[in-house]
């Protein structure tokens, strides 16, 4: 199936003419919010309604008119939906089902109603980034979640704070709309043109991708580092340029280590953020190791401590 292209610096837009009812079982009730592809939806499951379900909410995802003109819109869903489907991660979204609607023909996906504030609205709070006491978990589910897509095959392809939702002190990544296979089955599925593409956002993107290449799991690492380097200092690693923008300015030789960022991750993160893929020689598992780390004590425990702590003995 061929890849589908959308004009650069297209403007984002609703879904136009849509049923109130889709599927004959979703009223759409409001909309929660607007991607470089489609519409996100709060809708009323019926069936749910009707066998007494105390929260028949789902969060209803469908293209915009751009796309959904295009003859491969509904397979380029069915492919965000079959993707999110193969992971299982308590910090990734759970998709419910797919459908295409009879009397409009749109396709639509449902998933999980999520609440709560995204990664960049904590940041607009926190203009000198996280402490590290609530910047260490955050880090972890991401770090968690990734590592498991990549694994089960998966890559995400647009992992920036708008993606990413604290709901109930929990951690969502969300929005595959832009990832692809990478193994199996997965990579047969249709795929977007990135070479055209305005959906995502470039100041995320590694420089590979800027230059056509493909999508990869050294791309997604570097758009989770630029995200984990923005919650520790409160602002993009690269004054939000693009790679290549970055990279004529040699911006990545002055790049500093965050305050609240401990020194032993500063190592695995920098080079996390490297343009060359060649040198972007850290993995989202080593970031996951150096950031599961304790902080270690450099001064000496006083002598009270080695008198009062009871060293070498466990409870029983």
């Amino acid at each position: 199936m061929k890849q589908t292209t959308a004009p650069a610096g297209a403007p984002l837009q609703t879904p136009s003419d849509l049923p109130a009812l889709m599927g004959k079982r979703y009223r759409i009730e409001r909309l929660l919010g607007v991607g470089g592809m489609g519409a996100v939806y709060r809708a009323r499951d019926l069936v749910r309604e009707q066998f007494g379900d105390p929260e028949p909410w789902v969060a209803l995802k469908t293209l915009n008119d751009t796309f959904s003109r295009h003859p491969d819109a509904n397979a380029l869903l069915y492919s965000e939906f079959a993707l999110t489907s193969r992971l299982h991660h308590r910090h990734i979204v759970r998709p419910h089902s797919f459908h295409v609607d009879a009397q409009s023909k749109r396709a639509f996906l449902t998933l999980e109603l999520l609440a709560g504030p995204t990664l960049d609205q904590i940041m607009s709070s926190h203009p000198e980034g996280l402490p590290w006491s609530d910047l260490q978990p955050l880090a972890l589910a991401l770090l968690d979640a990734l590592q498991h897509a990549h694994q089960r095959g998966v890559l995400h392809g647009d992992i920036k704070p708008t993606n990413v939702m604290l709901c109930e002190s929990d951690v969502r990544l969300f929005d595959f709309g832009l990832g692809q296979g990478n193994e199996g089955l997965l990579s047969r599925l249709p795929r977007l043109s990135r070479r055209r593409l305005a959906a995502w956002t470039p100041r995320y993107a590694a420089l590979e991708l800027l230059d056509g290449g493909d999508l990869s799991p050294a791309t997604d690492l570097y758009a989770l580092a630029c995200v984990l380097y923005e919650l520790a200092s409160g602002h993009h690693p690269f004054s939000r340029l693009t790679a290549r923008q970055a990279m004529r300015m040699d911006q990545y030789r002055s790049l500093q280590k965050p305050a609240h960022l401990p020194a032993h991750c500063w190592p695995a993160l920098r080079r996390a953020l490297a343009f060359e893929p060649a040198q972007r020689t850290s993995s989202v598992s080593e970031l996951r190791q150096v950031f599961g780390q304790p902080i270690r004590r450099w001064w000496p425990w006083p002598q009270w401590a080695a008198v009062s702590l009871p060293l070498g003995r466990t409870s029983q």
